[in-house]
């Protein structure tokens, strides 16, 4: 099997049976679609296509597009910090030309954090959660690249298995790398550790 193209993953989120929540594993709903690391700011237009075209009526399917890294500096901006700071993501910038290595250490907490796993999930859930004409089967998380070394994706499938309802959305991650074995690698070099709740997207 290879990896899907751009084309072949939408025709995929148009089918009918794989827009039902149910469809699939029941325990868990982390899809991820595969593109080379090079060509990570043509992906970023295209998801924002895909996005455009499969709200169109014959589908009208609103579709989430959480952008990870900026979710992480959204978060950082909104958790204050003293009376000094206006929040923690103005105090580590102040402070990361001097104290860089502490810097990086605080930010893996906070990327790891219970706390920024909520926050994605509030997020999801406010958008699932919308009463209208459309449906809201799908979230689209890219940006995974940018949250190195933070977040890895392992470590986000693990930590937010406590907040996943899997029942109601399917997350479909956009991960520039490869599949190596039961792990990812990142850029096609990191290793990512193990992988193997999430289902690789191919075209069979």
């Amino acid at each position: 099997m290879k990896n899907m193209t751009v084309e072949q993953l939408y025709e995929k989120l148009c089918s009918e049976k794989f827009q039902d929540p149910s469809n699939g594993d029941l325990f868990y709903n982390f899809f991820v679609y595969l593109y080379p690391p090079e060509k990570e700011y043509e992906m970023r237009d295209q998801i924002a296509d895909i996005k455009q075209k499969i709200l169109r009526p014959i589908n009208n399917i609103d579709v989430l597009t959480l952008d990870i890294y900026e979710e992480f500096c959204t978060y950082l901006k909104n958790r204050p910090f003293g009376d000094e700071y206006a929040s923690r993501l103005e105090y580590y910038t102040s402070i990361e030309g001097e104290q860089a290595d502490a810097v990086e250490e605080s930010l893996i907490i906070e990327a790891n954090s219970k706390r920024f796993m909520q926050h994605i999930h509030r997020r999801i859930m406010e958008h699932v959660s919308k009463v209208d004409e459309y449906r809201r089967p799908y979230v689209f998380l890219y940006g995974i690249g940018n949250m190195y070394p933070y977040l890895r994706t392992s470590t986000l499938l693990n930590k937010y298995e406590e907040f996943n309802e899997t029942f109601r959305y399917k997350i479909i991650l956009f991960y520039p790398g490869e599949q190596e074995g039961n792990s990812f690698r990142l850029f096609s070099k990191l290793e990512d550790h193990h992988t193997y709740r999430a289902i690789v997207l191919m075209n069979e």
